[in-house]
């Protein structure tokens, strides 16, 4: 198991709210609720460095979560954090039900077929509409994969292994 101060990536700032210093953040659990009991996060700056907030306040907004941080009252002072990632202390999270996971749990993976073939690394994973798409880097090509029940046979966190059965022709595209 992971020590409880290990930062975890849990989303982006995907733009301003409001001209009050709000943020929309786009969390990258697909669960929005794991976000509202937040006491800090922290953001990315370019060169690496993390730097710390305090959460005043936070709302779910659809599919995404409204932030005020204590440090700003207006729109100026937070432009310059759209687009940054956010993280946050493990410890802060909600533990997952089982068969879900944090992004940061599943980058960097090897991707098995159930037959044991190695298809790469987990190395994005994309957002859609309906479910998640695993992007899986091996072999000189790219690896789309569908973040779907039966397509995602096994997860062992421990031997940083994720199996797969992929959908018939999946590799022939």
């Amino acid at each position: 198991m992971s020590s409880g101060n290990e930062t975890v990536l849990i989303g982006k700032v995907s733009a301003t709210h409001g001209v009050r210093g709000q943020l929309r953040i786009t969390p990258f659990s697909g669960d929005v609720d794991s976000l509202l009991t937040l006491r800090s996060i922290m953001v990315k700056k370019p060169g690496g460095e993390m730097e710390i907030f305090a959460v005043a306040a936070s709302k779910a907004h659809g599919k995404k979560v409204i932030i005020t941080l204590k440090a700003f009252d207006n729109i100026n002072q937070v432009l310059h954090l759209v687009g940054r990632e956010l993280y946050a202390l493990r410890e802060q999270l909600p533990e997952l039900p089982e068969d879900e996971y944090y992004w940061c749990d599943l980058l960097g993976l090897q991707v098995v077929t159930e037959e044991g073939e190695s298809l790469g690394e987990l190395v994005d994973i994309i957002v859609t509409g309906s479910n998640d798409v695993y992007v899986v880097q091996g072999s000189g090509r790219e690896i789309l994969i569908p973040a779907l029940a039966d397509v995602v046979l096994d997860v062992d966190s421990d031997a940083k292994r994720m199996t797969v059965s992929l959908p018939e022709g999946l590799l022939d595209l």
